[in-house]
């Protein structure tokens, strides 16, 4: 699928919302953040990777501990649309993916895109709706039950989302 400015921007919604793209080791607009772990639990933090051969995880590296306390909590969640491993190893297959480089990174959000049948939505300028159908995919976004802390409400999606459309049509 082609990406046009619209998708564009709603990618690039996603990557700020997943806070990848303002992240502050990143080096590549977010495509090389690995989700952040609990430092208390021993975990590193911030981190970045920079090999794209695979999901950074695909080799055997145990997911990260991103909560403590009695709700104890792991991710695998990678690159700029923070893909869990698991996720990756079905699209990866299904998209006849060769590797994890952004394309193939944009390649499986755009595909999530479709599967909440949102695309139409975003076609036609109705992001709130098409916010509301990703909910379930990405934990920053509101109307998810993964309790995430930092989430964004609607209206600030909404209005990057517009930010993002402007700069992309005005280059």
């Amino acid at each position: 699928m082609l990406i046009n400015n619209k998708i564009r921007a709603f990618l690039d919604t996603i990557a700020w919302s997943e806070g990848t793209s303002t992240h502050p080791l990143t080096k590549n607009d977010g495509y090389d953040v690995i989700v952040s772990g609990d430092e208390a639990a021993g975990e590193k933090g911030l981190e970045i990777f920079t090999i794209y051969i695979d999901h950074p995880f695909a080799t055997g590296r145990p997911a990260k501990v991103i909560c403590t306390g009695p709700k104890r909590l792991t991710s695998t969640a990678s690159g700029r649309y923070q893909l869990e491993l698991k996720w990756w190893e079905a699209y990866k297959l299904m998209l006849h993916l060769n590797d994890f480089s952004p394309a193939s990174q944009d390649a499986v959000a755009v595909r999530q895109i479709q599967e909440r049948s949102a695309i139409d939505e975003i076609e036609k300028g109705e992001i709130a709706l098409a916010i509301n159908a990703c909910s379930n995919i990405w934990a920053s976004f509101p109307g998810n039950d993964y309790a995430e802390h930092g989430g964004k409400n609607l209206t600030e999606l909404v209005e990057h989302y517009q930010q993002f459309l402007s700069a992309a049509t005005a280059t």
